[in-house]
């Protein structure tokens, strides 16, 4: 184990003292504003409404402000998903209350629209993602996040996350709109898509790379039955892959620059098969390199010369 003040030092070259504390504090001082900044939005867009119909909108606003200030406040790969799933969330309740406002939108609902915005951006970045990561990291490692896979990241992703979004909200209302049969309809289908769409998420917050004592490991099921764990006597040099790198392509599809491990020998991994192909033998690969896609490259080679790896 290494204290706080041996972590600080590890990672002093891949955030600065500034960076570090807004990643850490900054999504749940804004998530914590949001009553003053955005209540007063969401009170105009219900003020009209049925008293049930409030009633159930405010309990459940209430209840998704509580579980992502406390998500905010511990962080977590968990917190991290429940942020990315919640925050953006808090952007599409802001725009209905814009919409349906009875006397058109307004200052409070600009101001509502912002800060949900401001929120929204703040989950998603790269910093807050390696700061919650490593809030649930043990001992004398670093964990640094990959970008999420390019078949998944354009399309598959958003939809799970508006459907579990959009039946979120409509099953309560419809609910407390009296509408019986789709409102509870819907919200069997929001409970359903909460447990399968939240796991299927947090899955994209599950993969990383990792630099530990013993050397450097690889975790990402989408590319990986088994993490990669690489000794530090074997590996033989870090940096950015080249364009026309033979290197075993780990990256999943991820859009951007990619880092590759040179091994000094041979090891052996085991992909993950397409799921068309998954009841068949997967055979362990031989590779004496391997390439993948993080969030941010150069923290990537700044964790790698602190920890004395031949970095180019």
């Amino acid at each position: 184990m290494v204290s706080d003040g041996g972590r600080d030092r590890q990672i002093s070259s891949v955030m600065t003292p500034t960076s570090r504390a807004v990643s850490r504090w900054a999504p749940a001082l804004v998530w914590l504003s949001l009553p003053l900044t955005a209540g007063s939005s969401f009170a105009n867009a219900l003020d009209h409404r049925a008293a049930a119909i409030s009633l159930t909108a405010v309990i459940g606003l209430w209840l998704l402000w509580v579980v992502g200030l406390i998500a905010a406040l511990t962080p977590s790969s968990v917190s991290l998903t429940t942020l990315r799933i919640l925050m953006p969330a808090s952007v599409v309740a802001a725009a209905w209350a814009a919409l349906v406002v009875p006397h058109g939108a307004d200052l409070a609902e600009s101001a509502a629209l912002g800060v949900t915005s401001l929120c929204a951006v703040l989950s998603l970045s790269a910093a807050v993602g390696y700061t919650f990561i490593n809030g649930s990291s043990y001992g004398d490692e670093r964990r640094f996040p990959l970008r999420p896979p390019g078949p998944v990241v354009f399309g598959p992703v958003e939809i799970v996350w508006a459907a579990m979004v959009a039946s979120v909200f409509a099953g309560p209302m419809l609910l407390a709109a009296k509408q019986w049969i789709p409102g509870a309809l819907i919200t069997v289908l929001a409970l359903a898509l909460v447990v399968g769409g939240a796991r299927a998420l947090h899955q994209l917050s599950k993969r990383w790379l990792v630099f530990v004592p013993a050397g450097i490991v690889l975790v990402d099921r989408t590319s990986l039955l088994d993490a990669l764990l690489v000794q530090r006597h074997t590996v033989g040099s870090i940096g950015l892959a080249e364009e026309d790198s033979t290197a075993a392509d780990l990256s999943a599809g991820a859009l951007g620059i990619q880092v590759e491990v040179r091994l000094s020998t041979t090891d052996s991994i085991i992909p993950t098969p397409l799921r068309r192909d998954r009841r068949k033998i997967v055979e362990p690969v031989d590779v004496d390199a391997v390439r993948f896609t993080p969030s941010r490259p150069g923290w990537v080679l700044d964790a790698a010369r602190e920890r004395r790896f031949t970095v180019g």
